[in-house]
């Protein structure tokens, strides 16, 4: 199962102890830039000891960038440029933006992947709606499409877990699962039926999203139930 832990930092140096941190327990990072004053993408990427996915979240999507959205899409570019495994970019954006970006991603010749993706903080909509948007993301050219609503109720978990099989006979690559408190169970059966990451906290406090585990504890559910 791949596990990604989001890294939240202010600074530069703060996410540099943290990715130290994250990387001695997982493979796979999510440096979220959106959060980070004056980032220095070129010091945070020369350091990295595996896979290391580089976020700019929207404030409407759960982020913290106080910029325009050009900015925002520049640095996401600057980080493909420096050579980082994925970057994610919201479905809503601009599609001027998403074809800026990916077309540095195609420049980098297998790189980069790109992950378009959709997040709802308030509820789950119908399963033809979150179909709706993980088609939105294939025809924007997405590598991975990302698909991760609020659980309101325990059922909303099942939506998300039916876009896995309906993703996979079209040949795309989701990451999809539930946040919240009730959405908790998604996040562990989302990668046994097939979801391309699972994301787990650093550790209690460090969380990115409502209802994620830390990584030692996504370890250790994962271990039992091998």
């Amino acid at each position: 199962m791949r596990i990604c832990i989001p890294i939240t930092a202010a600074t530069t140096a703060e996410a540099l102890i943290k990715m130290e941190e994250g990387f001695g327990l997982a493979d796979f990072l999510e440096l979220r830039i959106d959060g980070i004053r004056k980032v220095n993408l070129e010091k945070l990427l020369t350091v990295r000891k595996g896979k290391l996915l580089v976020t700019n979240r929207v404030k409407e999507e759960g982020g913290a960038f106080n910029g325009g959205e050009r900015e925002r899409v520049a640095l996401l570019t600057k980080a493909v440029a420096l050579g980082s495994d994925y970057v994610d970019l919201e479905i809503r954006t601009k599609k001027n933006l998403i074809n800026k970006l990916k077309k540095a991603v195609e420049t980098a010749q297998g790189q980069t992947r790109l992950i378009l993706s959709y997040h709802n903080l308030e509820r789950t909509p119908r399963l033809t709606e979150l179909r709706e948007k993980m088609e939105e993301g294939q025809r924007g050219g997405a590598d991975i499409i990302k698909i991760v609503p609020f659980a309101e109720k325990m059922e909303d978990n099942l939506k998300v877990l039916a876009l896995i099989p309906f993703a996979r006979k079209r040949g795309l690559e989701i990451i999809t699962f539930c946040m919240g408190a009730s959405g908790k169970i998604s996040r562990i059966m989302a990668p046994l039926l097939g979801s391309y990451l699972s994301y787990a906290s650093l550790s209690q406090g460090e969380e990115s999203a409502p209802g994620q585990l830390t990584v030692r504890e996504m370890k250790e559910v994962f271990r039992i139930l091998k």
